[in-house]
């Protein structure tokens, strides 16, 4: 599981050069595993803040609009040697 965690965050910093990433994992009311996988910059609107908090600054910053092709792609050739391995 936290190859993959950890395969996400470097697909992620290499498609959108983010100047942190946030790892979270949360279970609060129903006992499940899942993460967040968060990419931050300085100037989002909740910086340093988490995502879900207060909101620091009115601002409309435009990322890089990443299609969803493009990022399974990545992280797909990201995992492919990591599963590929596993069975040999």
């Amino acid at each position: 599981l936290m190859n993959v965690v950890f395969a996400v965050e470097t697909v992620l910093r290499e498609l959108y050069s983010p100047d942190k990433i946030n790892l979270a994992s949360f279970g609060n009311m129903t006992p499940h595993v899942h993460w967040h996988v968060i990419p931050r910059w300085m100037d989002d609107r909740h910086f340093p803040q988490p995502i879900w908090g207060m909101v620091q600054r009115e601002t409309a910053v435009i990322r890089p609009l990443i299609s969803q092709e493009i990022l399974a792609r990545k992280l797909a050739e990201f995992l492919d040697p990591l599963i590929n391995t596993r069975g040999n």
